[in-house]
Order: C-alpha cells, then sequence, then structure tokens
C-alpha cells in the first residue's frame, strides 16, 4: 500500500526541476496561499516553500488527509504541529551542512579580523590597521554535534583551534566527548567563541541566556547560525552593546531584527539575514534528497530524515 499519491510542489520550477516524477506519484503546484482548489483535489503529500514557510505552514490543516509534508529546512519548528499527528514530517537534514558550516566559519574570522569594520572604514576611505584576534589558537565551545555540527567542527579544525563540543546529552561518540547541557555555563567561562547551530525545541529554546552568557569571559564572541531563540536575544543585546561580549549572528529572534534595535548599530555586532544554508550547494543538495525522498514514497519505503512517524510507524506500506 503507498501512502502518498499526490504531492503539491511550491512553484513550478522545483516540479519541473524533479519531473519527471516516480511512476505511482501525481505532481502539482500548490503556493499553499489559498485552500488547495478541487483541481488540486487528493492532495495528500506537500512540500514545503524553502523561505517563509512559516508564513503558510496554517495551510496544512486544509488538507483532508494529508500524509507526508517534507521541509526544504533543516529546523521544522511549528510544521509537526501544523501538520497534526496523522501526517509524517520530514526535514532536510544534511542539505544546509556545508553551506552553514561555511557561514559560521566566514563570520568567525570576519568579526575576529575586523572585517565587517573593514567594510565600513572602506565607504569613508579611512585606513585604521589594529592588530586584531587571530582564529587561531581559540577555545571554540559548539552546540550541536548534529550534521551542521560536524561540517562546522571539520572546517575548524585546521585553523589550530580547540574544540569542545556539547550535545543533548553527555555521551563519547566516533568524534570524541561530547558535554551535556547541564555543563554549558560553567564551560563557557573557559572559551572564548561560542558556537551554536542547534535547532529549536522545549529543551533548546534560550538555553544560551544570561547565565550562560555572564559566564563567557570578555571580549568571547557568540556565533548562532541555528535558530534564533536558542539565544536569549535580550540577554545578549545588553552583553553586546555595553562593549563586554561580540556576536557573529546569521538569526535572531524576533526575525527580522526590529527595526531601531540596538543590534543593528552595535559596534561589536555582525549580522547577516538568515542565509546560513541559502547559497550554491543548496540546489544540487535539496533536489538530490527531494529525489530520494519521491522515490521511496512512490515505492511504499519509509522516507529519510523523518522527525514524526506519522503513517510510516504502522510498518512497511
Amino acid at each position: 500500500m503507498q501512502p502518498v499519491h499526490t504531492v503539491s510542489f511550491p512553484d513550478s520550477q522545483l516540479l519541473a526541476d524533479l519531473s519527471p516524477l516516480p511512476e505511482g506519484l501525481r505532481g502539482v503546484v500548490w503556493e499553499m496561499k489559498d485552500e488547495p482548489g478541487e483541481e488540486l483535489g487528493g492532495i495528500d503529500g506537500v512540500i514545503l516553500p524553502y523561505l517563509n514557510a512559516g508564513a503558510v505552514l496554517g495551510s496544512l490543516g486544509k488538507v483532508a488527509g494529508l500524509r507526508f509534508v517534507q521541509t526544504q529546512s533543516t529546523g521544522y519548528d511549528g510544521v509537526c504541529e501544523a501538520a497534526g499527528p496523522g501526517a509524517a514530517v520530514a526535514n532536510a537534514s544534511g542539505v544546509h551542512a556545508a553551506a552553514t558550516a561555511e557561514l559560521a566559519v566566514g563570520l568567525i574570522l570576519a568579526r575576529l579580523r575586523g572585517i565587517d569594520q573593514a567594510v565600513k572604514d572602506q565607504q569613508v576611505e579611512s585606513w585604521k590597521p589594529q592588530r586584531r584576534q587571530s582564529l587561531a589558537d581559540r577555545k571554540v565551545l559548539l552546540l550541536g554535534v548534529g550534521g551542521i555540527g560536524k561540517e562546522v567542527a571539520r572546517r575548524l579544525e585546521p585553523f589550530e583551534v580547540s574544540i569542545t563540543r556539547v550535545g543533548s546529552t553527555a555521551r563519547t561518540d566516533a568524534d570524541g566527548p561530547v558535554h551535556g547541557p547541564e555543563e554549558l555555563t560553567a564551560l563557557a567561562a573557559e572559551h572564548d567563541i561560542l558556537v551554536s547551530v542547534l535547532p529549536l525545541n522545549e529543551d533548546t529554546h534560550h538555553l544560551v541566556g544570561r547565565d550562560v552568557l555572564a559566564a563567557l569571559p570578555d571580549g568571547a564572541l557568540v556565533v548562532n547560525v541555528g535558530r534564533g531563540a536558542v539565544v536569549d536575544t535580550e540577554a545578549l543585546t545588553r552583553e553586546v552593546v555595553s562593549g563586554r561580549l561580540q556576536c557573529a549572528i546569521d538569526v535572531v529572534d524576533p526575525e527580522p531584527l526590529p527595526a531601531g534595535h540596538p543590534l543593528w548599530s552595535a559596534e561589536n555586532a555582525l549580522i547577516t539575514p538568515h542565509v546560513g544554508g541559502n547559497a550554491s550547494a543548496f540546489e544540487p543538495r535539496i533536489l538530490n534528497l527531494l529525489k530520494q525522498q519521491l522515490g521511496a514514497l512512490a515505492a511504499g519505503q519509509t522516507p529519510a530524515n523523518l522527525v514524526q512517524q506519522g503513517p510510516f510507524q504502522r510498518g512497511p506500506f
């Protein structure tokens, strides 16, 4: 038995890129801005848009008989709730790892070496050489040991840094020790750079809060390329605006950062507009994942990256 027969695509280009679909699957285009009309009837699988998916999640509740939802992002905040317990939900784990890891390293280098300030100085033809921090010899506290965390660590190692990893639980894996979140405040006091690639859930919300930030040494750098609300924005703003800490963030809470927010003008802050995974590496990787997922659905097999089992929890189809 095949649980999914008609899959909606958020735009015609994505459908064209993945056509012809595997035998047994029908593809339709639904932008999720309105209810699916009769001509789109029978949708039981939905591929969410990559950008601004959160704005259209409410439309999932309009799909009677929804069985499968595929995100194009690693994060899946609110998707399971919007899809309901009867639908399986899969994320795009692995698709964004290379691009997000690149940005994390780029943000670290840009802030430590003052590249962001040099860009500002260039605009006014100002030549201000000064000695900055190197990435070499820094102690990095890396929060997140999944696909993106592994790629960040792999890219940082040649820079002659020491890396301490923190995961959901304390354990030892193939790459060495992983510390638990209960150790985070104590570990923060011993590190120059904190990098978060964590997803957002009830355990990670404001995990990097006032106590953790206060424990970081003066001048420490906070980097967030995971989810904005993992870091307490209010607490981070106080530390950065005061000049005690610096930050380089691709995600923030709320998003986008409101006009007039103190972080916009803080000298110690570098902000990019949530573009970690939005690079040329994304397209070939997402197409490859979606081809695999569609093939599994057509064959009645369990797709990869399930974060909610839905109909697949009852065994093979």
